[in-house]
């Protein structure tokens, strides 16, 4: 089996980022930004729907021959996602409610599992 180099895995990243960004607009949602950095933390897509922002870790594999793609957002994932929310809200000065998904991604050959997690997680105190 061929090891994964971070070209590869940027490209995974990319083309589950463009499904991703696909599936939620076909179900009404306004992509805002797409890969916004705050530091060295980024968040994948940020978009909107009926008047909550959407802060959206995507998240693709191969197979789940190593747990589903979501499993890998752990606590410091979270966390890395909410100080970034927090500094996109002040900086855009946006009074939306935010929410925190997960799009889930197992792309094998052409078939493609997409699974989304709404209100995945929230931020912690």
């Amino acid at each position: 089996m061929a090891q994964s180099t971070p070209e590869s895995t940027k490209s995974i990243g990319d083309k589950g980022e463009s499904l991703a960004c696909d599936y939620l607009s076909k179900r009404g949602y306004s992509l805002i930004e797409k890969n916004w950095k705050y530091f060295r933390f980024e968040i994948d897509l940020i978009m909107e729907k009926e008047g909550e922002i959407v802060f959206v870790e995507v998240k693709t594999r191969f197979s789940d021959t190593y747990g589903e793609p979501w499993e890998a957002v752990n606590r410091g994932k979270r966390q890395r996602i909410c100080t970034s929310a927090d500094a996109y809200l002040r900086d855009k000065k946006c009074t939306l409610e935010p929410r925190f998904d997960i799009i889930s991604i197992i792309k094998n050959g052409e078939r493609v599992h997409i699974q989304h997690i709404e209100s995945a997680f929230r931020p912690e105190a």
